[in-house]
């Protein structure tokens, strides 16, 4: 069986979907849910680069996906590849496994590869295979994570499920895990501020799969874990640099603090695409500021003084010393980061970046 027909992502949770006789990518406009599920159709690479800039798809590795599809539609529409690669890699500078992806699309095709039919280009089959292989890693880090949780409240931070991934999700892929294994969890879903990920999105995904939640404003996680609702918390990542230093969703970084403090574990679960090696520590990892309309309004509703200053960091770096362990797909790194990260980087095939 082909990497093509290994899932069906018309039976799943996934943001994305790619038409290979039409050359389409439509993509789940994560901005309307939960009010409204709408798809929207991408023809160009600048239609994609546009619906990753503007958070229609997001999470590391759904942008990832996204980037890889968009340069299979350069490859169909006659977009110089290295044109289109220029365009996508502007759009996010944090992610890093929209680098790793069009990395992935820009080697050069292996010899004697078969014939992939009359509708499928090789650019075509090479996005598809690391959207299967994205599901596929986050079914691994489920697997690996599911017993590291306590039984109790887990509380987690943005969105890192199915909507922010190929399907299934990171941190949410753990949690699904851990249900199906009736681990005796809850969830505390933070509403995460300014952009209210996990209030649309996480509750969303995770009421809509049966899966015990109650959403909480960001501030309330301190008086959960002070009076002992919270066991665990887990999050996912954007990128995890040499170290263990993690870059995820503005407020993790607090998160973090607070679990140290109340001694309650906090682990970050990601594929080894999140994974940057070339990057030694949180410190040179690149923090997108985003529109300050985020922060100021909610929709179309002005909350803030017009012409006050503002900021909106898009993400914040947790320091691997309050990391108690990196969920990955080929296993779950700890302490000391810099020896077991870069021992399961070793396990990747095609020198670290996993393709057929």
């Amino acid at each position: 069986m082909s990497a093509i027909d290994v899932i069906d992502f018309d039976e799943m949770l996934s943001p994305l979907r790619f038409d290979h006789k039409t050359g389409v990518l439509s993509l789940l406009d994560q901005r309307l849910l939960p009010e409204r599920e709408v798809w929207i159709d991408c023809r160009t690479v600048d239609e994609v680069a546009r619906a990753i800039k503007d958070m229609v798809v997001r999470g590391a590795p759904a942008i990832g996906v996204a980037a890889a599809y968009g340069m299979a539609i350069a490859a169909r529409t006659g977009m110089p590849l290295d044109s289109a690669a220029a365009l996508l890699r502007a759009t996010r500078p944090t992610a890093v496994n929209l680098f790793w992806a069009i990395d992935a699309m820009l080697k050069p095709e292996p010899k004697n590869a078969p014939p992939l039919g009359p509708t499928i280009s090789p650019l075509d089959m090479r996005a598809h295979s690391l959207h299967v292989m994205d599901v596929l890693m986050c079914l691994k880090i489920g697997e690996h994570g599911a017993p590291l949780l306590p039984q109790g409240g887990v509380l987690t931070h943005c969105n890192a499920g199915a909507l922010a991934t190929g399907g299934y999700g990171t941190a949410l892929g753990v949690i699904r895990a851990a249900h199906k294994q009736k681990r005796g969890i809850s969830v505390f879903a933070g509403e995460t501020r300014p952009f209210l990920q996990g209030a649309r999105l996480t509750a969303w995904e995770l009421h809509k799969s049966g899966i015990d939640v109650t959403l909480i404003t960001d501030n309330m996680a301190a008086h959960m874990m002070q009076r002992g609702e919270i066991q665990s918390v887990i999050v996912g990542a954007d990128r995890i640099a040499a170290n263990g230093d993690t870059a995820n969703k503005i407020g993790t970084y607090g998160l973090a603090l607070l679990a140290r403090a109340h001694e309650i574990p906090f682990f970050v679960a990601a594929p080894m695409s999140t994974v940057d090696l070339k990057t030694p520590t949180g410190r040179q990892i690149p923090i997108e500021e985003r529109d300050t309309r985020e922060v100021t309004h909610v929709g179309e509703r002005r909350l803030a003084p017009d012409g006050i200053k503002v900021r909106n960091p898009a993400f914040d770096v947790t320091p691997a010393a309050l990391i108690k362990g990196i969920i990955t797909n080929l296993g779950v790194a700890e302490a000391p980061y810099d020896k077991s990260l870069a021992a399961l980087a070793e396990k990747m095939p095609n020198q670290g970046m996993m393709i057929p």
